[in-house]
This record gives C-alpha cells, sequence and structure tokens, in this order.
C-alpha cells in the first residue's frame, strides 16, 4: 500500500486505535491530520511522524459540534488542499443499564461516536465529490452488531454507523468515493489494560483465536480499506474480532 501524496483525516488519532491508524498511514506515506480533544496527545502523534520523515498536522475539535468539524475540515484544506481519507474513529462509552441510564449519558455516546461520523462524513464529502475520488472508514463495532448489556448507548451509536456507511455508499460510489465500515472486537486498550486478570480470561473464552486484538490489526485493515487496492470494496462491515462471529 502507498499512500504518497495522499492525506488522511483521523477523528481521535491521539491515543489507542485511533494512533495506530495515524502512524499506519503515515508510514506508507501519508499526510495525516491527526484531531483529538487532547493537544498533547495529538500532537505527540504529530511529532512522531515526523520524527520518522513523515508529515501530519494536529487539530483540536470537538468533533460533535457543527461549527468545530467545519473549523478543522477547513484548517486540513488551507494547509494540504484536499483530504484523500477520512477515517471516522472518535468514540467513548458511558455504560450502564437503561433503566439507570440518564439522558446525558445517552445523548453524549449518540453525540460522540454517531452524530461525528455524520458532521465529519457530510464536511469532507463536499471535497471529494470535486475531486471524484476519496475514501471514507468509519469504526464501528461488534457491540453494534451483536448487542451488549449495558451498553445500548454504545450499541445504537455503532450500528447506526453500519447503516449509515451502507447508504453514504450508495449515495457517493458513481463518484469514485468509497465508504467502510470496520467492526473490532474485544481489542487491547487502556480500556483492557484496567481489567483484572480473570476479566481478561473470561474475555479471551469468547474469541476462538483465543487472544485479544491489538490496535495494530484494526489499523491494517482500515489501510487496506483506504487503500487503492480495496477500488472494488464499498458499503462493507469487516468484523475484527478473531472469529467471535458479529452478525
Amino acid at each position: 500500500m502507498n499512500f504518497c501524496g495522499k492525506v488522511a483525516l483521523v477523528t481521535g488519532g491521539g491515543r489507542g486505535i485511533g494512533r495506530a491508524i495515524t502512524l499506519k498511514l503515515a508510514s506508507a506515506g501519508a499526510i495525516v491530520v491527526v484531531n483529538d480533544l487532547s493537544l498533547p496527545g495529538a500532537q505527540a502523534v504529530v511529532e512522531e511522524i515526523k520524527a520518522q520523515g513523515g508529515d501530519g498536522l494536529s487539530i483540536v475539535a470537538d468533533v460533535s459540534s457543527t461549527a468545530e468539524v467545519g473549523r478543522m475540515i477547513d484548517t486540513a484544506i488551507a494547509a494540504y488542499r484536499h483530504i484523500d481519507i477520512l477515517v471516522n474513529n472518535a468514540g467513548i462509552t458511558r455504560d450502564q443499564i437503561l433503566l439507570r441510564m440518564t439522558d446525558n449519558e445517552w445523548d453524549d455516546v449518540l453525540n460522540i461516536d454517531l452524530r461525528s461520523v455524520f458532521l465529519c462524513t457530510r464536511a469532507v464529502l463536499k471535497h471529494m465529490l470535486k475531486e471524484r475520488k476519496g475514501r471514507i472508514v468509519s469504526i464501528a463495532s461488534i457491540v453494534g452488531l451483536m448487542g451488549n448489556a449495558g451498553q445500548a448507548n454504545y450499541a445504537a451509536a455503532k450500528a447506526g454507523i453500519v447503516g449509515f456507511t451502507r447508504s453514504v455508499a450508495k449515495e457517493v460510489a458513481a463518484r469514485g468515493i468509497t465508504a467502510n465500515a470496520v467492526a473490532p472486537g474485544f481489542i487491547e486498550t487502556d480500556m483492557t489494560a484496567k481489567l483484572s486478570e480473570k476479566q481478561k480470561q473470561d474475555l479471551m473464552s469468547r474469541v476462538p483465536l483465543g487472544y485479544l486484538g491489538t490496535p495494530q490489526d484494526v489499523a491494517e485493515t482500515v489501510a487496506f480499506l483506504a487503500s487503492d487496492e480495496a477500488r472494488y470494496i464499498t458499503g462493507q462491515v469487516i468484523t475484527i474480532d478473531g472469529g467471535m462471529g458479529g452478525a
């Protein structure tokens, strides 16, 4: 995969899966615009990219805000003139059983995890449509395919990403733009690092391959979907779950 001359925007790119995606795209030659709510996190990733001979830009923006998304896209276009790849990665969890879930816990997750995908995709498409090319990859979850107790808000948001992706793919295919999603399963992140050894073993017992995935596993699939090699793949959801079977 060769992304030389391509500009990618990764939301939530300052840590975890987003950081792995950012570094993977940069290692293949992409200029990467790293969005995050944490300036130190985004800057650290950009500094890492530049130390390896690449180029990038950090932008702090709340991707659930129409105005801030507009500012972010305008800044990226002013710096690099085009955006070829959008990775909708930003997301949060606010886990709670439904009867105890507050309005804010529901709204926060839907806004960050789903509304952001709509806002960023809509804003970037205005430029991709003029170029008649582009790649959009959004991070869903097997929770959006299977459901999970205590995560009705998260499951609804991630299921929404699936429907949104498939609809957008049909709308923009004639302009040479693809839209796909990946649905990670149990991935080694800051969240799983806080689990006890027993909890980790319980998780791994549900994975046929017998181990947790890594952010790099997700990054490799995202990079493929963003590449020219995946030009005939659109409207798809790729599960990265070690064989759990997300559907």
